[in-house]
């Protein structure tokens, strides 16, 4: 029997510089907005203490975005989940400065949480923002957006709700648009590609590389009735 940690992992941990104000923020924050990877449901009413619009935010990065979403639309919960270290001790940062809420963090892999911690149809929309795009060919199966992956992911999230990728890489959007196309409980909003959404701000490294030229794509696929 396969162990449940053997699919294939999307990211490699990296040893990142933590600073001074992240680690207070680790240390003191992450009992308030941190939860625990468990290999049991997680009740997102009771996380939240509410009933409210709940979004999942698939590896956040330094988590600028999940911030300004989550400050932009204070009547949504936010699950949102990042390996490194870092990254998880800026979004607590983040949550402290602006009084945020309406986040929850989890540091663990994806694939792990969404499999053992979530229930079917918990979720009104998924953001996966510029996932590693494994730019490699001979890397490309470590690419998150895989069909298992996202049949797992399309049972999570309610009818009506959606799956927003966005990448940079051309190649990865064009497997990403066969792979959400082959998911058969999922329905495509736009004919290819969708416009950027006003809720999605744009990133400095975003705007920086639109300036050179370089194009950015954005998926978003509901799930059917």
């Amino acid at each position: 029997m396969p162990s449940r940690s053997s699919h294939i992992r999307s990211y490699v941990l990296r040893q990142g510089r933590i600073s001074n104000a992240q680690q207070r923020c680790l240390d003191h924050l992450w009992p308030v907005y941190g939860i625990p990877y468990s290999q049991q449901p997680l009740y997102m009413g009771q996380v939240f203490g509410r009933d409210a619009t709940r979004i999942l935010e698939i590896g956040f990065g330094m988590g600028e975005t999940t911030a300004a979403i989550a400050q932009a639309h204070p009547q949504n919960d936010y699950l949102a989940l990042e390996v490194h270290t870092p990254g998880v001790g800026s979004l607590l940062k983040q949550i402290e400065e602006a009084g945020l809420k309406n986040i929850r963090i989890i540091q663990h892999d994806a694939v792990e949480v969404i499999r053992d911690m979530l229930t079917d149809s918990v979720l009104d929309g998924v953001h996966i923002f510029f996932p590693d795009p494994w730019h490699k060919a001979r890397h490309n199966k470590r690419r998150l957006i895989q069909p298992a992956f996202v049949k797992q992911l399309a049972a999570r999230i309610r009818v009506g709700g959606y799956i927003h990728v966005a990448t940079d890489w051309q190649d990865y959007a064009e497997q990403v648009l066969e792979v959400l196309r082959s998911e058969p409980s999922l329905e495509n909003d736009a004919v290819d590609y969708a416009s950027r959404p006003a809720y999605r701000p744009l990133t400095k490294f975003e705007q920086r590389g639109l300036r050179l030229g370089h194009g950015v794509w954005d998926l978003i696929f509901r799930k059917k009735p």
